[in-house]
Formats: C-alpha cells, sequence, structure tokens
C-alpha cells in the first residue's frame, strides 16, 4: 500500500508514464523505416521541412522525426537509441533538463532533440564543457547528421572570422559556453553588420548542464582592453599586509570569505600608509587596494586557489582543479596576488563588453540541458532558468554500491586509510579511481603511493584528450588513478577484462565537495550500464566544509561514542550531518549566484536597450530622424543648463549658453546675446533649434546624403562604444561601494537600481550631445576596422583585431569638438 502511495506522489513517476505514451508513438514507426533506402531516408530532412513550411509544428512531426534519428543512428553509427534515450530526447526538445546517469549515452541522446529544432532552419547550438568534446562530438554526430542532409559546424578557439561565420550559419553547431559567449560579445562590439558571426539565438541544448549553468555562473564573461592605472600601488600596499596581525588589526570570516579592517587596523594602515583617513573621498582608489591586498594575502591560497608558475599567477578553477591559462581575477585582486608573490604585476584592464552566462543562455529562445546530477539544484534551474529537472531511468538496473562515509578526525588519519584501502584493492585487481578537490591534495596522495611503490596516474586536468585517455583507462585492471573530482568529464570508464568480477571499479573520495552534486559526478563515474561498482567517501573533521560548517556537533557525537584519533567510524547519523551542511553551503552559494544576477539584471536592461540600438545601426537603418530628435534634445539640455531657475531669457547666462552652443551644436555662428535677451523662452529654443537644424541640412548638402549617413553611422558606433565602456566601469565602481548603505538601513540593491538608472539616463546625454559634436564635425578620411588588444578572461592566447578609426586627426591636432585641448589630451585619449 506504502509504495501504491509513494507511486501516486511521485512526480518524476507520472512525467516518465507520459513519456513512455511518445516513446510507444515513435517505436511504431521503427519498421516502416527499416525498410526505407539510405536514400529515402535521406529524403525525410526534405519532407519534414515541408510539412513544417505548410504549418505543422515541431511537436506534430516529433514522432517520425525522432524515429527516422533513430535508423540512420543505427546505419550511420552502429548504435539503436533505448526507450530511455528517447524520453531524454523528449524532455530535452521541450526545453527541460534530463538528469541520466553517466554512461547512458547523452551524446546519442542530444540528436533527437538537435535534429528536430535544425529542421526549422533557425540553428542549433549544442554546448559543451571543452573544446576536445565539441570537436569529438561534431565529428563523432555529425556522420549521422550529414547522412540527414544537415550541416555540422564547429566553434572552437583559435578559428578565423570566415571559418566562425561558415560554422555559425550551419544547421548545427558544436562549441564551448566560453566560445558562443564571446562571440556574441564580440558580435556587438563591430564596426559593420558583415563582421557579425551569429544568427538570432534560437535553440541551445547544453551538455553537462549544470556545470555551465551553475558552476561558472558565478564568473561573467568579460572582454577587456589595457588601461591606464597605475601598477606601483599594489607593491606599496603588498609591503604593509605582512605586518598587520590577525584578530588585532583585521578578522577574518572564513565561511563568507570576507576579510575587514579593525578600528586598530585602520589606524596602523593609515599610519604605514602616511594619510589621514583612509576613507576619506580622495583616498577611495587607495582604500580598495589595501581591501584587495588584504584579501589576497589572507584569503586566497597558493597551490589552492592559484599556483605560481614561469613568473605568472595562474588561477586553479575550484570545481575542477584545471589552470586557468589567460584568466585573470578582476577588480585589481589578481595584481594585488602578483604583489603579494612578488611576480611581475600586469596592468590592470578596462571591461569593454562582459556578461553573465545566466543573462547570456535566458536570451535563446529555448534552452535545455542533460547531466547526470541537476535534481539537487532543481530549485535554481527553475527560479533562473525556468527549467525543471526530469530523471531518466536507467537502460538497465543501477548495481552500484554506495557505501556511508568512514570520519576520522584528522586529516593524516584520513589520508593513511585512503591509501590503506586502494592498497587492498590493487592487490585483487580491482581498478580504483580516487577523486579529490585540489591539485595539492593529489600530489599529496601520489607522494603516500609511492613511497608504498603502487603505480598509479594523476589527472592533473590540464589537458582535455589527455584527460579523457586516462580516464577512459581507469577501469582497466590494476589501475589506481588520482583526478580532480571534474576531471575528464564527459568520458566514458569502460571496465576491462575481468573487473566485473573483481566488483566493478571502485571510487573513493578523499573529501566531501560542498556541493552534494559534485559528490554524486563521482559516485557516477562507476556502475555505468548495469555495471558492478563500489563508492565510498573519506572524511576527517580537519576538512574545510567539516570544520567550517559542521565539525563541532560530530566531534561531540564522536566523543560521546569514544572514539580516538585513529579509529575510523562509519555512521549514518554523522553521514547525515555532513549532508545538512552541505545543503547549507548550497544554499549560501545559490544566494551569491542570485545576488550576482540581481545586480546583473540591471545592467542586462541597460545592455539590451545599447545593443538593440547597436543592431539597427548595423543593420543600415536610416538615423537621420534619430540624429534630429538628438540636435533638438541638446539644445534643450544646453538651454536648462544655463537658464537654471529663471524665466526669462534676459536673466539667463547667455553667453555662457552661446559659448556651449557654439561647442555643441552651432559651430561659428555669429547669434548675439543681445538678441536672445529680447525674445521670449520658446522663441530662443525655437530659435536655437531651427538655427542647429539649418547647420545640419547644410553639412548633409556639402558631404551628400549617402557620405552623411555613414558618418552618422561611424560616429554612433564609436561614441556608444567608448560611453559604454566608462558606464561599465561607473557601475563596476557602485557596485563595489554600495553594500555600505546597509548601514544606513537601506537596501543596497535597490540604492544599486536607482543609481545606476540616474547614470544610464546620463550617460544616454552624453552619447547624444557627443554624437551630436561628431556628426557636425568629422569627416570619413578612411573606414574604422575592429578594435585591437583585446582579451577575454577565459584563454591563454590574446586575439587581436584592427584598430578602431573614425577619421584621421593628428595625435597633436585641436580636437574637433572644440574643447580647444588636444586631441590626445580630449577625445582621442581612447582612441
Amino acid at each position: 500500500m506504502l509504495n501504491f502511495l509513494k507511486g501516486i506522489l511521485d512526480d518524476n513517476k507520472k512525467e516518465i508514464k507520459k513519456l513512455q505514451k511518445t516513446v510507444d508513438k515513435i517505436n511504431s514507426f521503427e519498421q516502416t523505416f527499416e525498410k526505407y533506402t539510405d536514400e529515402d531516408l535521406s529524403n525525410m530532412t526534405v519532407n519534414f521541412k515541408e510539412r513544417l513550411n505548410k504549418g505543422e509544428t515541431l511537436n506534430d512531426i516529433l514522432p517520425e522525426a525522432f524515429a527516422v534519428t533513430r535508423e540512420a543512428a543505427k546505419r550511420v553509427l552502429g548504435m539503436r537509441h533505448y526507450d530511455v534515450q528517447m524520453m531524454g530526447g523528449i524532455v530535452l526538445h521541450r526545453g527541460r533538463i534530463a538528469e541520466m546517469k553517466t554512461g547512458e549515452g547523452k551524446t546519442l541522446v542530444a540528436t533527437l532533440p538537435t535534429y528536430l529544432n535544425a529542421l526549422t532552419g533557425k540553428g542549433v547550438h549544442v554546448v559543451t564543457v571543452n573544446d576536445y568534446l565539441a570537436t569529438r562530438d561534431s565529428e563523432w554526430m555529425g556522420k549521422l547528421y550529414n547522412f540527414l542532409g544537415l550541416e555540422v559546424g564547429l566553434i572552437v578557439h583559435g578559428l578565423s572570422f570566415d571559418q566562425r561565420k561558415q560554422a555559425y550559419n550551419a544547421d548545427i553547431t558544436y562549441g564551448t559556453n566560453n566560445e558562443f559567449g564571446f562571440d556574441y560579445l564580440r558580435d556587438n562590439m563591430v564596426m559593420y553588420q558583415k563582421n557579425m558571426v551569429q544568427r538570432d539565438l534560437n535553440y541551445a541544448l547544453v551538455d553537462e548542464v549544470d556545470s555551465i549553468l551553475i558552476d561558472e555562473a558565478r564568473t561573467p564573461l568579460i572582454i577587456s582592453g589595457p588601461s591606464d592605472k597605475p601598477k606601483e600601488l599594489y607593491a606599496t600596499v603588498a609591503k604593509i599586509i605582512p605586518r598587520l596581525k590577525n584578530e588585532d588589526d583585521y578578522t577574518i570570516d572564513e565561511k563568507q570569505r570576507i576579510v575587514n579592517l579593525t578600528e586598530e587596523g585602520n589606524i596602523r594602515v593609515e599610519k604605514m600608509l602616511g594619510i589621514e583617513n583612509l576613507f576619506d573621498e580622495a583616498n577611495i582608489e587607495l582604500s580598495h587596494h589595501v581591501n584587495q591586498a588584504l584579501k589576497a594575502y589572507t584569503l586566497m591560497k597558493k597551490d589552492k586557489d592559484y599556483v605560481v608558475k614561469d613568473g605568472e599567477v595562474i588561477i586553479v578553477d575550484e570545481f575542477t582543479g584545471r589552470l586557468m591559462f589567460g584568466r585573470r581575477y578582476s577588480d585589481g585582486l589578481h595584481q594585488a596576488i602578483e604583489a603579494k608573490e612578488g611576480v611581475k604585476i600586469e596592468k590592470e584592464s578596462q571591461t569593454l563588453a562582459t556578461i553573465t552566462f545566466q543573462n547570456y543562455f535566458r536570451m535563446y529562445q529555448k534552452v535545455s540541458g542533460m547531466t547526470g546530477t541537476a535534481k539537487t539544484e532543481e530549485d535554481e534551474f527553475m527560479k533562473i532558468y525556468g527549467m525543471d529537472v526530469v530523471i531518466i531511468p536507467t537502460n538497465k538496473e543501477l548495481k552500484r554500491e554506495d557505501k556511508s562515509d568512514i570520519i576520522l578526525r584528522t586529516e593524516g588519519g584520513k589520508y593513511d586509510a585512503v591509501v590503506e584501502e586502494i592498497e587492498q584493492r590493487h592487490i585483487t585487481g580491482q581498478p580504483v579511481l580516487v577523486g579529490t578537490i585540489s591539485i595539492e591534495n593529489s600530489e599529496l596522495l601520489s607522494n603516500k603511493l609511492k613511497k608504498k611503490g603502487i603505480p598509479h596516474q594523476v589527472l592533473n586536468a590540464k589537458f582535455h584528450e589527455q584527460e579523457a585517455e586516462i580516464v577512459a583507462g581507469a577501469g582497466q585492471k590494476g589501475m589506481v588513478t588520482i583526478a580532480t573530482n571534474m576531471a575528464g568529464r564527459g568520458t566514458d570508464i569502460v571496465l576491462g577484462e575481468g573487473v566485473k568480477e573483481l566488483g566493478g571499479l571502485c571510487i573513493l573520495g578523499t573529501e566531501r565537495h560542498e556541493s552534494r552534486r559534485i559528490d554524486n559526478q563521482l559516485r557516477g563515474r562507476a556502475g555505468r550500464q548495469g555495471d558492478p561498482g563500489l563508492t565510498r567517501f573519506y572524511i576527517s573533521m580537519e576538512d574545510e566544509l567539516m570544520r567550517l560548517f559542521g565539525a563541532e556537533n560530530i566531534m561531540g557525537l564522536m566523543d560521546k561514542l569514544g572514539m580516538d584519533d585513529s579509529v575510523p567510524i562509519e555512521n549514518k547519523i554523522i553521514s547525515r550531518g555532513i549532508e545538512n551542511a552541505q545543503k547549507r553551503v548550497e544554499g549560501r552559494n545559490f544566494d551569491i549566484r542570485k545576488n550576482v544576477l540581481e545586480y546583473d539584471d540591471v545592467l542586462n536592461k541597460q545592455r539590451e536597450v545599447i545593443y538593440n540600438q547597436r543592431k539597427k545601426v548595423l543593420n543600415g537603418e536610416n538615423i537621420k530622424e534619430s540624429i534630429i530628435d538628438m540636435i533638438e534634445k541638446v539644445v534643450d539640455e544646453t538651454i536648462s543648463v544655463f537658464a537654471g531657475e529663471a524665466t526669462y531669457p534676459e536673466e539667463w547666462d547667455l553667453e555662457g549658453l552661446l559659448q556651449a552652443a557654439e561647442q555643441k551644436f552651432l559651430p561659428d555662428h555669429d547669434i548675439e546675446a543681445e538678441k536672445l535677451s529680447k525674445l521670449e523662452a520658446t522663441e530662443v529654443r525655437e530659435l536655437l533649434k531651427e538655427e542647429a537644424i539649418k547647420y545640419y541640412e547644410k553639412r548633409e548638402e556639402e558631404l551628400g546624403e549617402e557620405e552623411l549617413r555613414e558618418v552618422e553611422r561611424l560616429v554612433l558606433l564609436k561614441v556608444v562604444d567608448a560611453k559604454w565602456m566608462d558606464h561599465l566601469d561607473a557601475m563596476d565602481q557602485l557596485r563595489r561601494g554600495i553594500h555600505l548603505r546597509a548601514y544606513g538601513q537601506r537596501d543596497p540593491l535597490l540604492e544599486y537600481k536607482f543609481e545606476g538608472y540616474d547614470m544610464f539616463n546620463q550617460m544616454i546625454r552624453d552619447i547624444q550631445e557627443e554624437t551630436v559634436r561628431y556628426v557636425y564635425r568629422v569627416n570619413v578620411a578612411e573606414r574604422p576596422e575592429e578594435r585591437q588588444n583585446v582579451t577575454e578572461n577565459k584563454y591563454e592566447e590574446e586575439k587581436t583585431k584592427n584598430p578602431v578609426r573614425v577619421n584621421k586627426i593628428g595625435r597633436n591636432d585641436d580636437c574637433p569638438c572644440g574643447s580647444g585641448k588636444k586631441y590626445k589630451k580630449c577625445c582621442g585619449k581612447e582612441a
């Protein structure tokens, strides 16, 4: 009776029952398509496209399209989709998340919704976690798509413009989340539409969806260029921080990863720097340097958070243990670490374009994803992306045995116990895969195994292809493999001969991760397709998770049980306590990501306005009316500044008004203040607007309509880009300090929204004013090329493009804006 009630209440079981009905319909076409010739089967693609053009929907043709894909896979790949894979495909087509265990063939599952959605001709992006998997899957599954008459493209690092453009124009495009996101940002920096590579974002199918949409969502994509901020301060501040004492001069909250100066610490820092008040408005930049240096010194640990290699500070990814070549901490933190480690301090950079993965993927018409572990994060997927999770049954019954955790008091005792179990299993020939959460721990364990004379592989997670090969071989008899928890993800571990009889692959975790999902990913390495397997985690009270979130209660329980330092215990109550600690950390991490997104949402609305404006200009939209509207607004704005509160023109600062008019919208005018003083306010307004439009029309006659449209287009793009970059920097500065408003009982996010709105409106006014000023003065002597010296925050190599120029003006010439300054000191600062 209890099982019956459970079945009624289990929503997932209901979903599976509904999916089975569609699968039955798909299966009903199998015998029909088996009789088709290869040509007939391939021609079904044309048939489906015609039916869609006549009004049928993708849902209408789904059963047949899936059946065609299955039949093609049988012939081309020698693989037949299982019924459970069909279920996964339906879930993915519907814009949901399919949770499927490791080894259930997610790569093949993806072909079903990919083929179906590619029939619309709008493009499908299959998103993977690295270039290796994108290349492998596009070549492997590409045979199937090509057989059915579809084109497949591949986006990986280092492609030329033409290669990217061609890949995006294909029916199906494989690539990484970074490549897709950076191409979107680059497309919104180009000066000509022909230089854009992406089409409209239609459908994204995300492999390892939890890794991409959750783990990587903490760090936004950033394209940056060189900044002129001085580097000396980093070195100066780095010298004083080691002289401060913990608790006396600063306090550390390891849970929140926050460090703050105490009152005493403030006084000491001020004395060492020779200033009166660190928090004075004039010392804002210095105060920021102190905070970042303090964070670098106390919270950022060498060989855990970063490594120093060949004189460079390289970030270690906290989830994969991989070295993130080319990626840098933002906000001056990377420079602070460089100063701490005594290596060359690189210049800070200015953000040219940025977006979070959350906001990038939410722009697609439809997004779906697949992974072995998503259910624990379903709330986040629903709240951020509107995607729920459906757990797809395994094709064969799961035989893996998940043992209870073994808990020891000390870290040393824990590693000794792990080595002992590895040794015992290695003697029998049973393969062992050991998961660690850091490079440092991998090396520590490796050294212990070397002393015991146990041969093993250490996966350092630097090269994806090498990773895949090592992980694939981890199931062979006698193999011992040490890997960071996520390394080699996307690769199946196939058991060697005789390994099933030894109990299958043994997975040992040396520490619980702060996310249960990452632990589940490690467990999922064993027991694929009904194989036997065993998993177990070893934990010590000195592990970071336990020390910060659960040790006190569990230590009390261990004392009650009378356990000493060397005795391992296996206790379900303690295991539950550890899981509760993980839940608390997961909740906190979700709040952090949600907070990042809430702030980026403010910027995202502004980004949409700017990028839509750019798109209209790039698409060749006639912007003459927009320019005239800008001229009128600039006139109104200028008058309001010099009129102040006064009603009558004779009370205005007319001399100042006319000087500003000459700089902004009336070059070389001959209007006199005396004439304006005799007019009504509305007449002054009308006169200035009339004269400004006359000058604009005169310029159109001189240059020709076509040439002026090109000037307007290039000027507007250049000005919008320059002001947007400054605005990004200003918004970043605002976000850094806005949390202080909480001390005044004000909501920082609300304050950020209000101030960000005001700043955005001011930016729009600045764009209008500068655009008008340039349009009145600039000629196109040379067509501009694309921006150079841009750096992405995820890659080892820097990509360079050509410089942007609107017109030929000498660096020492007078600036055409009329400011009286040299061009290099005024508008040419950013050129």
